[in-house]
């Protein structure tokens, strides 16, 4: 009879063990699966609540008769003098944006 009880117990002791061991590797892959459906669902949340907002548009170029007109009265103005050849050449490089 007492090999019967250590044999029973230390059947007890397997089992009590098997089953903290496997609800614990069940815990973890539960936590590890919610992690992953949380990361995905945000990440889902985060494209279809937020679109992309379009990139900006490039600068509008100024209409060529527009920059001919300005670089035409730059040109005026230095030739009377009122401006020199570097203030010329600043204005020149703002106008065609350079």
């Amino acid at each position: 009879m007492p090999r019967l009880m250590r044999t029973v117990a230390r059947t007890a002791v397997v089992a009590g063990t098997a089953t903290a061991v496997s609800g614990r590797v069940a815990r973890r892959q539960s936590n590890r699966w919610s992690d992953q459906q949380d990361a995905a669902a945000y990440q889902a949340e985060q494209q279809t609540a937020a679109p992309a907002a379009p990139p900006p548009a490039p600068a509008a170029a100024p209409a060529t008769e527009d920059t001919l007109g300005q670089l035409k009265e730059l040109g005026e103005l230095k030739e009377a003098g009122v401006l020199t050849e570097a203030e010329f050449e600043a204005q020149k490089a703002k106008i065609l944006g350079q």
